[in-house]
């Protein structure tokens, strides 16, 4: 007797595998999408030959890349070509006689395209490399495109500068790799405008910001004067100038700066302070040399007989440098006997003899007397 249940049992399995097999059929037909000219896809090597390598680009006929094609690849790219390697592809032509004509390097020129506009959108900045260059600007090189950056775009030309120099600047950089930032992209017109001027201020901007927060108060940094003024002088430290005020570059008086520093000049300099949010550093060049006043009580004392040098007049007195920095006043009084200008009795750059009258080390000063010098 045949067991019914068994074998109903055996017919339902079957029809429900048959209904899964068609259902697996249907989802592949309603997902399979026909190639098309222009798609970008995801492709597996099958095989490589030759003059041709065959890849699965999960359509019913296998991709062809031509040999036409393979040639236009760098040499790393084709060595990478290997069986099971996955790589993008370009549609060329969605059938020729059974078979997709596919292009590894108008992928890749479309994926350049598409990073580009992805820097557009970011605005981040991105290294390249000059491969060229013509009456115009820069040729760059931005994957298997190129960018170009206009002349205007180019931070070191000037815009009065004139073409026989402008060539020769350009033709210099080529082989370069700059900082850069894509400013227009357009796919069509095979387009990609580039500038070096806005990459190079975000860039030195950036590097600006960072050289301050990392700066500190006492520290001894190298630098360069870049500039002289009636009231100090500017020096380049890299990314940022610093003010060194006139009082602060000796601890001998100074009336201009130019006696003492000039414009190119590296020194030495010490952080005074440290404004970030003005953006403003104070330096000193005397900090770093020994303070002339903390010897002043051992080398001066009340009494001594000093050779001075008048170094300011004014009409409470007189100013004069007895050496190694130290300033003593002269007061009026100290001058002579009963002296309403102080100019009658001496004149800067005179060299008198003095009195040392008294030394205080605390409020660093010295008072002198040019009367009493020949008592």
């Amino acid at each position: 007797m045949v067991d019914t249940s068994q074998e109903k049992s055996s017919l339902k399995d079957e029809s429900e595998q048959s209904t899964e097999s068609m259902l697996d059929w249907l989802n592949e037909e309603y997902l399979y999408c026909q190639p098309k000219r222009g798609d970008l896809r995801k492709a597996t090597i099958l095989e490589v030959k030759p003059s041709e390598v065959l890849v699965d680009i999960g359509a019913k006929m296998n991709g062809v890349v031509q040999d036409r094609d393979l040639v236009r690849l760098d040499e790393e790219v084709r060595a990478a070509l290997k069986p099971g390697a996955e790589i993008m592809v370009y549609v060329l032509q969605p059938e020729s006689e059974g078979e997709v004509i596919v292009s590894i390097n108008m992928a890749q020129s479309m994926r350049d395209w598409q990073r580009a506009m992805e820097y557009l959108e970011s605005q981040a900045i991105l290294e390249s490399e000059v491969v060229g260059y013509n009456r115009g600007g820069l040729l760059m090189q931005f994957g298997q495109i190129q960018g170009f950056v206009p002349t205007s775009q180019v931070s070191s030309l000037g815009r009065g500068s004139r073409s026989p120099d402008r060539d020769g600047a350009l033709q210099e950089m080529v082989g370069r790799t700059l900082p850069v930032k894509v400013i227009e992209v357009d796919h069509r017109r095979r387009r990609l405008i580039l500038s070096e001027r806005q990459a190079r201020r975000e860039w030195e901007k950036a590097q600006r910001e960072q050289f301050i927060a990392e700066l500190q108060e006492g520290q001894t940094r190298h630098g360069v004067v870049s500039s002289l003024c009636d009231f100090g002088a500017f020096v380049s430290l890299g990314y940022i100038d610093g003010l060194i005020h006139i009082s602060e570059i000796s601890w001998e008086r100074v009336n201009k700066p130019e006696q003492v520093l000039q414009v190119g000049q590296e020194v030495d300099v010490y952080v005074l302070s440290v404004d970030r949010e003005r953006e403003r550093i104070a330096l000193s060049l005397k900090r770093l040399q020994s303070d002339p006043w903390s010897q002043a009580v051992e080398k001066y004392w009340e009494g001594q007989l000093v050779e001075g040098e008048i170094t300011n007049v004014l009409k409470f007195g007189a100013f004069a440098s007895i050496g190694d920095g130290i300033e003593g006043l002269i007061h009026i009084s100290e001058l002579a006997d009963e002296v309403s200008d102080p100019a009658q009795i001496v004149q800067i750059g005179d060299r008198v003899q003095l009195r040392v009258l008294e030394v205080d080390k605390e409020r660093r000063r010295i008072a002198l007397s040019l009367k009493r010098a020949n008592d």
